[in-house]
């Protein structure tokens, strides 16, 4: 499976869960951490946490598991690395404190509308 094959994946299970302002950047000539980045907001913790158990869940049905997640804890940011693909997903604060979509400004955005439902 390519990674933005992951990341329609993701993006779709973002959407289900009602994640805000979903973004797609590709990275992948920028640095060798991931080729795609998913960003997506939650309005609390508790949503965020479940925006990142919908995602994990999603992958593995998909046969793709985490190779590893960061931020439980805390549910501010929370990160799951495929390898190929990264999902941040972040407490509206700690989305806007962060800026990756700025930091990132480089990277290509990536059109998924055709994934979205409104």
């Amino acid at each position: 499976m390519t990674s933005l094959e992951k990341a329609r994946i993701a993006v779709k299970a973002l959407d289900q869960k009602k994640a805000q302002d979903i973004r797609v950047i590709r990275v992948k000539d920028l640095t060798i951490l991931a080729d795609y980045f998913v960003i997506a907001g939650g309005t609390s913790t508790t949503q965020v946490k479940a925006l990142s158990d919908e995602v994990e869940y999603q992958l593995e049905q998909a046969g793709v598991p985490a190779l590893r997640n960061e931020g439980y804890q805390s549910a501010n940011w929370i990160i799951l690395d495929y390898g190929d693909l990264l999902v941040h997903t972040f407490h509206k604060e700690a989305r806007s404190f962060y800026a990756l979509e700025k930091l990132w400004s480089d990277g290509e955005n990536v059109d998924i509308s055709d994934l979205l439902t409104d």
